[in-house]
């Protein structure tokens, strides 16, 4: 059944059948132009979709990466922010920011801490005449206002050099202020950085070495004067010499010459020593040692020199100090050889010197032993005790072309002394002298205190009486004796001497001064000897040469000689001489024999012909043969060739060919037993420590200096021929 409206298609014609057909395909075509159309757009919509999703995300992306960017960049500026602040906070430097208007915008601490105020904002957004004004100078302020001013104008970096009480304590330091402009990226201004740098410490090692040049300057130009000065004594002398008609003005040259060549090695010595402690390579030598007997060879060796001067000159040593020491009593000598000589060349004529020797402390086996040499000099003012143990400095330069010297010796011994773990100083005021004073410490060397006198006599019944116008000498001669074991007596002078004979009887013993004010030793020992029995020993003490007074004390009965100053075992071996125990002390007017080492024979190696000369001269009076060899190469095959023909070997370190070190070695390894146990000794002026240990490692037995010390070279001798004479 058909709808209202609805017809079949039996009912319509064929026409009308086509007709409707006909439009019904037009729509479905239209409908499928539209769904085509419709298809298009809907890819297009999704392309667009696509497109904008794509877009989307690229943005959702973008704004992502401009959110971490933003939150990087906050990230870096807290981390800047951080570092700054920690910069600000701790730096030791004074910085100072200024921004575009010239007020301070940031500050380190250390500019609060340096200047004293509390707090940041107390100088934030302030300029800088008003920081520094308070506290300042106005010409400074005025300064770096004027500087910080141009610096901006110029777009350029400014420096500023001045001091200032930056902590308003009252002490100036130097500064280098630099002023920068800091620029934006177009090279607008934003502001300045001021840097202070502290050169204050820098200003004082300037100074400090522009101080130390000069010094170095004036100890060459002095070094120059010191060494020129003995050069022309000898060049000068030599001219005389040659040319004096009588062999008493040859001998005056001559001694002239060895006194200043003893100063011009003193000189060179002083040299070497401070240049071995500037390079960090000098080193003591330990071994044990007589305390008292270095003291004497000191005393030798200044003592002429106070006799020129007529100086009083005493020694005193504490007898609680050990007789042996453990140390490098060369470098302790030296020291205070340099202290003795200081107070000879300082003190005037007729002036005191003494020299204390006490022991300060003990602990643990290890001895503190305090040494004082005190004068009657010129003394030194504060202000060049400041500088006295300085190298390269003296008191005065003035003082040197005065009184001599390198302005070494003090600096040299300061050294020493702070090596041998002490220290040393000065106590002293113009025109009322000085006491230079140092301590060293070193143990007692194997070997007790031993008894100066001989055994087999009754000491304490040996009555003694020394006479001596000096407190001080009768005090010391006191201690002594009662070291000794002795009973003496002392006495002010010749008179309280005879009242004392008249009192108590002879006297076994007398130790009697030469110059004494009310009357002097030559009449006292005439008076004691008038009518006395002649076994009663005058012996004369004093510091003047016994050459001096000799005639007129052999007159007087004077049986001895004693030199001043005093030593416990000069005067025990005095007392042993007198009683028939053996001499220690030669007899006035006795000269010692010459060593006769005739029966020997000695091997010289030496390339220098005029060394070789000098020592064939020296030892010419011992009688001792000596044959020379110019080389190391010639030596060795002249001892090869007859080994047992040499007694002992003089041998030169430095000669051409094969050096002495080599020449040792092949001695040495000889298929021959006299070349293992010959004696050879270096001859050389390579006197180091360094240098004498070489020479001993390359098989050398002993070592002797140059320039030759005739004495030291007779002590090689009699040390090693003898030995072959007690071996034999």
């Amino acid at each position: 059944m058909l709808n209202d409206g609805e017809e079949t298609f039996e009912a319509m014609d064929k026409d009308e059948l086509i007709e409707r057909a006909r439009n019904l395909s037009s729509q479905i075509e239209q409908v499928e132009t539209q769904i085509f159309e419709l298809t298009k757009k809907e890819k297009k919509y999704k392309r667009e979709i696509i497109h904008l999703q794509k877009t989307i995300e690229q943005e959702r992306y973008v704004a992502e990466a401009k959110a971490n960017h933003e939150a990087a960049r906050s990230l870096a500026q807290r981390e800047r922010d951080k570092y700054f602040k920690l910069l600000m906070a701790s730096s030791t430097n004074i910085i100072l920011f200024l921004d575009i208007n010239g007020r301070i915008a940031y500050c380190t601490d250390f500019f609060l801490k340096k200047t004293h105020f509390s707090d940041h904002m107390e100088v934030r957004g302030k300029t800088l005449v008003e920081v520094f004004r308070g506290f300042t100078e106005r010409e400074f302020v005025d300064n770096i206002e004027a500087i910080l001013q141009e610096a901006i104008e110029s777009n350029a970096a400014r420096a500023y050099e001045t001091s200032i009480d930056i902590e308003h304590v009252g002490v100036l330091s130097e500064f280098i202020i630099n002023f920068t402009p800091m620029t934006n990226e177009n090279g607008e201004h934003e502001g300045t950085l001021l840097l202070f740098n502290d050169v204050t410490d820098i200003e004082r090692a300037r100074e400090e070495a522009e101080r130390a040049n000069l010094a170095k300057s004036t100890f060459l130009s002095n070094m120059s004067h010191e060494m020129r000065t003995p050069m022309n004594a000898i060049i000068g002398m030599t001219s005389i010499g040659k040319s004096a008609p009588d062999i008493e003005r040859k001998n005056y040259a001559l001694g002239k010459i060895g006194d200043a060549s003893t100063h011009l090695l003193g000189v060179i010595n002083d040299i070497l020593d401070m240049s071995k402690i500037e390079a960090n390579k000098f080193e003591l030598s330990l071994d044990t040692f007589s305390f008292e007997r270095m003291l004497q060879k000191v005393v030798n060796v200044i003592h002429f020199r106070v006799e020129e001067k007529q100086q009083d000159f005493s020694v005193h040593i504490d007898p609680a100090i050990p007789a042996s020491l453990v140390g490098d009593d060369q470098r302790l000598a030296q020291v205070i050889a340099n202290l003795l000589s200081n107070a000879v060349k300082f003190t005037p004529e007729y002036g005191v010197i003494r020299l204390n020797a006490r022991l300060a402390d003990e602990k643990d086996g290890l001895y503190t032993i305090q040494i004082d040499v005190t004068d009657t000099g010129i003394g030194i003012t504060p202000e060049q005790q400041s500088r006295l143990f300085n190298s390269f400095q003296q008191a005065e330069s003035s003082t040197s072309r005065k009184f001599g010297g390198t302005g070494l010796g003090l600096a040299i011994s300061k050294r020493i002394v702070e090596m041998m773990g002490g220290r040393i100083w000065i106590e002293s005021e113009p025109e009322r002298g000085s006491t230079f004073a140092f301590t060293i410490q070193a143990e007692r060397g194997e070997g007790g205190q031993q008894n100066l006198l001989k055994p087999g006599a009754n000491w304490e019944n040996i009555r003694v009486l020394a006479v001596d116008d000096s407190p001080d000498v009768r005090d010391y001669f006191e201690e002594i004796a009662l070291g000794l074991g002795l009973s003496c007596d002392t006495a002010t002078g010749g008179s309280e001497a005879l009242s004392f004979i008249e009192r108590n009887g002879a006297y076994d013993i007398y130790f009697v001064d030469w110059k004494m004010p009310d009357m002097d030793g030559i009449e006292l020992s005439r008076r004691i000897k008038s009518n006395r029995d002649d076994k009663y020993v005058v012996i004369m003490i004093s510091s003047s040469a016994w050459s001096v007074i000799a005639d007129e004390a052999k007159s007087a009965g004077v049986n001895k000689f004693l030199p001043k100053p005093l030593f416990p075992s000069s005067i025990a071996d005095c007392v042993n001489d007198c009683l028939g125990s053996g001499s220690l002390i030669m007899e006035y007017g006795e000269q010692r024999e010459t060593d006769d080492f005739s029966e020997y024979r000695i091997l010289l190696a030496e390339d220098v012909e005029i060394n070789r000369e000098i020592v064939l001269t020296l030892l010419e009076p011992t009688a001792l043969s000596i044959d020379c060899a110019a080389n190391g190469n010639e030596a060795v095959r002249m001892f090869k060739d007859a080994p047992d023909l040499y007694d002992m070997i003089f041998m030169d370190v430095q000669m051409p060919g094969l050096d002495g070190y080599q020449a040792t070695r092949q001695i040495r390894s000889l298929d021959t037993p006299r070349g293992k146990e010959i004696p050879i000794v270096a001859m050389t002026a390579n006197v180091f420590r360094e240098d004498i240990e070489k020479c001993l490692a390359a098989g050398m037995n002993d070592h002797v200096g140059k320039p030759l010390d005739f004495d030291e070279v007779l002590d090689k001798l009699r040390a090693y021929l003898r030995q072959k004479q007690i071996n034999n």
